[in-house]
């Protein structure tokens, strides 16, 4: 199953979607395809398409899928990473109006080039990203969170 997330952005990102929706019906995308759209409209007969979820549903949809497509948001990617899912990420644009913005470019990228997750730039080739999943070995994702709280306490000492 891919499980798509679009985070909960007030902006549109039919992009993505208008793009999972072609490679279904092209047959390059054969798996189910349940997601969560937040305040995208978006209607399709190829996909499972939920606005909001809750947490425990979207934990649930998480585990259960074998590819996580999702925005460039840091969150929607380190959850995907916490649960060693192959994530493909590609930036919400400022010029089509999905962000105000191009913040997740450079999230996308630096994630990318550090071998954690595929990244999706030309939306026409999405099956190709897909493709290539199938034996992406994602490097595991490693937190800095404990650099940046010794830091914190550092500094705080030192005032």
């Amino acid at each position: 199953m891919i499980f798509v997330t679009l985070g909960t952005q007030d902006k549109n990102f039919d992009r993505l979607l208008v793009a999972i929706d072609r490679e279904i019906k092209r047959g390059n995308i054969k798996e189910k395809v349940i997601v969560q759209s937040g305040t995208t409209n978006f209607k399709s007969d190829n996909m499972e398409i939920f606005d909001l979820i809750s947490k425990e549903e979207f934990e649930k949809l998480i585990k259960k899928c074998d590819l996580l497509i999702t925005h460039g948001g840091v969150g929607s990617i380190l959850t995907g990473l916490s649960h060693n899912k192959k994530v493909i990420a590609a930036a919400r644009l400022s010029k089509y109006k999905e962000h105000i913005n191009d913040h997740q470019v450079q999230i996308v990228e630096d994630f990318a080039k550090k071998g954690y997750i595929l990244e999706l730039k030309d939306f026409s080739k999405l099956d190709e990203v897909i493709a290539k999943s199938k034996t992406f070995k994602p490097k595991k994702y490693q937190s800095n969170t404990h650099n940046m709280i010794k830091l914190l306490e550092d500094y705080i000492d030192n005032i």
